[in-house]
């Protein structure tokens, strides 16, 4: 689990909570047609917007960045090690038996165990970064829409409000009260584009060059290995991908 995603996401609506439970009645801040209006009327718009399958996917990856513990990229570094390790000392071909639930990886090691071109694993990798970048700007995409939808739709909500409230002018004790609730549409509309919607889509972005740095790092450990698989000049080359402080 990214503790780090999920502590911030809590601390944020921690301190939100807390200021308005300091503020007096917290139970003025709920208030079931304004959440009707923010969260049906986004993921309506969302639906309409983008395939219903991309929109599964892009929840099934902002739920993943909460539930998935970051890999860091010296420890891809290090397996990389490993698979040099393994075929200096059983030869290329061991590498079609590593055992792997990355396939990237496990396609390195096979195209490794063939003694494959240099050329084609640089095609490859291009491939696959192209194909990640792809699916993963559908998440992006979605969540950034999110954010914009649902101060629209919270200003939607407050603009029923007032509508609701003018309706009634004749009595002075409702307009407030009236008030109250139109501009709480808003404050749900604004409360989920910068604590969750808005913020998941930069972590799915910070994920994306995550995982293609993952990806350049596995592809040219497979060439280093194929050019000379002593496993510390493969570790010598790789390193350069980590940050100083990370190197051994």
């Amino acid at each position: 689990m990214d503790f780090a995603t999920l502590l911030g996401l809590l601390f944020g609506l921690s301190l939100v909570i807390g200021a308005i439970y300091m503020g007096g009645d917290m139970m003025i801040f709920f208030n079931l047609p304004s959440a009707m209006i923010v969260l049906g009327g986004s993921l309506a718009s969302i639906c309409i917007a983008f395939p219903f399958e991309e929109v599964i996917q892009a929840f099934y990856a902002g739920f993943k960045i909460f539930a998935t513990k970051r890999v860091q990229a010296r420890d891809v570094v290090n397996i990389m090690v490993k698979v040099a390790e393994i075929s200096r000392r059983e030869g290329l071909l061991a590498l079609e038996n590593v055992q792997t639930e990355n396939m990237v990886l496990k396609k390195s090691c096979q195209l490794i165990a063939d003694n494959a071109d240099p050329d084609l694993i640089r095609t490859t990798l291009a491939i696959e970064i192209g194909s990640m970048k792809r699916r993963h700007k559908v998440a992006q995409d979605v969540f950034i829409r999110l954010g914009s939808l649902a101060p629209a739709f919270g200003m939607i909500g407050t603009l029923i409000g007032l509508i609701q409230m003018l309706m009634r002018l004749d009595d002075p004790k409702t307009i407030g009260p009236a008030m109250a609730v139109a501009i709480i549409t808003t404050f749900y509309g604004s409360l989920l584009s910068t604590i969750l919607f808005l913020p998941i889509a930069i972590k799915l972005k910070a994920r994306t060059l995550q995982e293609q740095l993952h990806l350049e790092i596995i592809f040219e450990g497979a060439k280093s290995i194929l050019e000379n698989n002593n496993p510390r000049l493969v570790y010598e080359k790789l390193s350069s991908f980590l940050a100083p402080k990370e190197r051994e």
